[in-house]
Order: C-alpha cells, then structure tokens, then sequence
C-alpha cells in the first residue's frame, strides 16, 4: 500500500498585521463593534469588517 500524499498547510498571516516602528509595535485597526483580535481589512476605499460586517468608508 502507497503512502498517502501530505499536504503543506498556509502559515497564519496574522503576523503580517503588526509592524515595528522603534520601540513601539504598531498594528492594524481592528473592529469596534467585535473589540481587540478582529482587524479590520484594508481596501482601496473602505476598510471592512468580515467578521460582523463592519464598514469604514474613506475620503
């Protein structure tokens, strides 16, 4: 019998939400109708919450 074949699973990119600037890290906005964890997803003109559907319009 053949060994079944593995599948590589995708990292998390979660850590791609924080950045370093200094001494101080810097994160991405995250929702306020979920609180801290859920971030916010940056488009060209809105920044979207998939969690609860929260939307944040640019100008």
């Amino acid at each position: 019998m053949a060994k079944k074949k593995y599948k590589n699973k995708k990292p998390s990119q979660r850590w791609k939400k924080y950045r370093l600037e200094g001494l101080k890290l810097i994160k991405s906005p995250s929702c306020p109708k979920c609180g801290e964890g859920t971030f916010l997803a940056l488009n060209k003109d809105r920044a979207y919450c998939g969690r609860c559907h929260y939307v944040e319009y640019k100008k």
